[in-house]
């Protein structure tokens, strides 16, 4: 899908953070508090993101997995906007930005994906 068909196809605000690397305000996303189990999806591709399993509550303010999917679900790249060094996490399938990873999350990966809401849709499991 081409970007033109994309905004008109997500929000605004996904559209800014998606393709303009934008960030949701910390505490505002609908994804944030969710409990149920399901998986996370980019929200411009439908590529499955995320397992709710891996879901935490980083205190943070946005949702945090401690794992994607699987190997091919996100990509990485080198983020040196706003004075620091950060890592972009990025949706492998169509390049839409979803957020950042840090190395202060919990066991067994250590790693914390620190994602914008706004970039995924949840689907619910059904057992």
């Amino acid at each position: 899908m081409d970007k033109k068909n994309l905004k008109e196809e997500i929000s605004d605000a996904a559209y800014i953070v998606t393709q303009e690397h934008g960030t949701e305000a910390p505490f505002s996303g609908d994804l944030l508090d969710l409990k149920e189990k399901g998986v996370f999806s980019c929200i411009c591709c439908g590529n499955n993101l995320f397992s709710s399993d891996t879901k935490y509550d980083s205190g943070t303010g946005w949702p945090s997995f401690w794992d994607a999917i699987d190997n091919d679900a996100v990509g990485f790249k080198s983020d040196s906007s706003h004075g620091m060094v950060r890592t972009e996490v990025h949706c492998k399938n169509c390049g839409a930005h979803l957020g950042h990873v840090f190395p202060d999350g919990p066991l067994p990966t250590g790693k914390r994906y620190c994602m914008n809401s706004v970039a995924m849709t949840f689907k619910k499991s059904e057992t």
